[in-house]
């Protein structure tokens, strides 16, 4: 069970998730394209395409780093070409890539709403549908994205109606394809039960404070990684929990993911009172949209 030699398309990897996830891969000899905006580098989002691509293939891999804004249609078309004309094809399209502002209606600009849904919802649609002929002639044909699982309750709503529709927007389209293309090619979701130490909580929501109470993106690139090692015509429309799935996997230490273990851990959005957590697992005991 590798992936040595297969191909992943993954968006948004210049930094944090995405890399993690990238690297992960790497480790098994895999050729990853990653498909994101930062080629130089930003004050406040550390990371290009070009850094991602060095600790790629420091690992073990080979990369392919491209410039892709994932809302345009020319430019995804054109990631794909030259992913299939460099590797020689894609097994797996990882789509990570997604825009964050979880704000009320009132405090929500519609320029932050049509961003959202344009990466987050649309663009995954996008690079799935671009990739899905070279999926079809994969032998274990993955998609995979960062999303939660579907729960219609009230409480995820009412907070940021423009961020949780978008990020729902993923999800209904795993949903989807996992019944469309039964069979065949998986599509999972995988979502952390807690924050994740990335720009998005030093920039966005908590600050880098946070960062100790916070899990390293290593633990969703060990979900990621097992969940691609499953067999695409068994494995397919789960929602997963990141720690839950890795206790099933047989994974004992999940201290090694904490930023500093032993902490309690900020819940992230989204995740549903079952499957609870592991044990040992504590959780801070606050709404998680504050």
């Amino acid at each position: 069970m590798s992936l040595a030699g297969k191909t992943i398309f993954i968006t948004g990897a210049s930094r944090g998730i995405g890399e993690a996830i990238a690297v992960r891969c790497a480790r098994d000899g895999a050729n990853v394209a990653i498909a994101a905006k930062t080629a130089e580098e930003h004050p406040k989002l550390p990371g290009t395409i070009h850094t991602a691509a060095a600790a790629i293939e420091k690992a073990g891999g080979k990369a392919l780093p491209i410039v892709c804004d994932i809302r345009d249609e020319a430019q995804v078309e054109a990631a794909v070409a030259k992913t299939v004309e460099t590797f020689g094809g894609i097994d797996i399209v990882v789509n990570n890539a997604s825009a964050i502002f979880p704000m009320s209606t009132k405090d929500t600009p519609v320029k932050r709403w049509d961003l959202m849904h344009q990466v987050n919802a649309r663009g995954t649609y996008l690079v799935t549908q671009k990739c899905l002929p070279h999926l079809e002639k994969s032998e274990n044909p993955h998609i995979l994205a960062l999303s939660p699982p579907l729960d219609m309750r009230e409480m995820w709503f009412a907070p940021h109606v423009a961020y949780t529709s978008a990020k729902y927007g993923m999800s209904l389209c795993i949903l989807g394809w996992a019944g469309e293309f039964r069979g065949g090619i998986a599509a999972n979701a995988i979502w952390p039960r807690t924050a994740i130490a990335t720009a998005a909580i030093a920039n966005v929501l908590a600050g880098e404070e946070a960062f100790r109470n916070c899990r390293k993106p290593e633990i969703l690139a060990e979900t990621a990684y097992r969940v691609m090692l499953k067999p695409a015509a068994e494995f397919t429309g789960n929602f997963l929990i990141d720690d839950s799935f890795l206790v099933s996997e047989g994974v004992t230490d999940l201290d090694q993911y904490s930023m500093e273990p032993g902490v309690e851990l900020l819940p992230d959005f989204f995740v549903p009172e079952e499957p609870a957590a592991p044990d040992g697992v504590k959780i801070m005991n606050i709404a998680p949209e504050h």
